[in-house]
């Protein structure tokens, strides 16, 4: 039997800018796309296979894959069987993030890291990410924030010092950095109004090229063509509410989409996932972080309570006093909504 697909999303709660992806797909096809920050991962079975910088990739098991942002691509499984699958862990590294770890490498202030390749072979670098991504997932909130940034850092470091080509300093994707003015008007005119029935005039229009001509310097400079940057576009849009707490219907009719089920096709073939499962675990992330929050808290207070506690039971804000409601006492914490 064909191994279950297994999908695993989270945020890092201590590292903004960090997400973490596990997963086992048998069938996924991923459709072209490209992400505003770098990914960075190792293939744990199976192989990958996708279309990167215009050449055709396989990543084997313990073979490092990694795309750049605003460079497209694909991916699908590179078995021969329909359901031969792959499963990797992967990092979707914000691009400051990177950047910072650059200028620590050594390349000039500003400068994005650039790889000529999208799979690498480098045994510890892939051991490192590995070890790194499994402790994080397994260890969660708990795991003390300096511990996840000095590994982080290493990682980081190898990748670039081994690996890394330099890109000039841009405050946008690389390849958007590069391309014409038309082409960055139309594009953020499509992220604008990413929710409405954009027409091809509309976008000749806000380019001052003719629409035919538009689409043609489109394509060439962003890698997909304006129609499927336009359902990026909106899947990023949706990808924001459902983090925010909407559900998947009401982020298809505030993104765009003509109903939950356009959504859903859409948002699988670019995250992998599932609108409702994507916005489901990002919910049980949060509810660790706080519980372990929470936990974390009360033992401190506790601890702090018996070492010095008053002398007399009766004196305000002692334990005590405090467990007659059987209700214990829950901080506010930011970004987690109370129940």
């Amino acid at each position: 039997m064909a191994p279950k697909e297994d999908i695993t999303w989270t945020a890092a709660s201590r590292l903004p800018g960090l997400d973490l992806l596990r997963a086992r797909y048998t069938r996924q096809v991923f459709a072209r796309h490209f992400h505003e920050g770098y990914a960075l991962g190792v293939i744990e079975d199976g192989a990958l296979r996708f279309r990167y910088l215009g050449r055709d990739h396989v990543a084997a098991p313990g073979a490092v894959n990694l795309v750049a942002p605003g460079e497209t691509h694909d991916g699908r499984s590179a078995g021969d069987a329909d359901d031969a699958g792959w499963a990797y862990r992967m990092f979707y590294l914000d691009p400051d993030i990177v950047r910072m770890a650059g200028e620590e490498a050594g390349l000039p202030h500003g400068a994005l890291p650039d790889f000529s390749t999208g799979v690498l072979d480098d045994p510890v670098l892939a051991r490192a990410i590995g070890a790194l991504h499994r402790d994080m997932e397994r260890a969660g909130p708990c795991m003390p924030t300096l511990a996840q940034e000095t590994r982080l850092s290493a990682v980081l470091a190898r990748w670039i010092t081994r690996h890394a080509a330099q890109r000039t300093p841009t405050a946008r994707p690389p390849r958007a950095g590069r391309e014409p003015t038309a082409v960055r008007r139309a594009r953020e005119y499509l992220d604008a109004h990413c929710a409405d029935d954009v027409r091809l005039a509309d976008l000749g229009d806000v380019a001052c090229l003719s629409p035919f001509h538009l689409a043609r310097a489109f394509a060439a400079a962003v890698g997909l063509p304006p129609h499927a940057y336009l359902v990026q576009a909106r899947v990023r849009r949706a990808r924001g509410l459902l983090s925010a707490g909407s559900t998947p219907a009401e982020a298809a009719a505030a993104a765009g989409f003509a109903d939950q089920s356009h959504l859903t096709r859409a948002f699988r073939a670019q995250m992998g996932v599932t609108p409702a499962r994507f916005r489901k675990m990002l919910q049980d992330a949060r509810g660790a972080w706080a519980v372990a929050f929470v936990e974390n808290r009360t033992s401190t207070e506790d601890s702090h309570d018996h070492d010095h506690a008053p002398a007399h039971p009766d004196q305000p804000d002692h334990p005590a006093d405090r467990a007659e409601s059987g209700v214990p006492h829950i901080p506010d914490i930011p970004g987690i909504p109370r129940r």
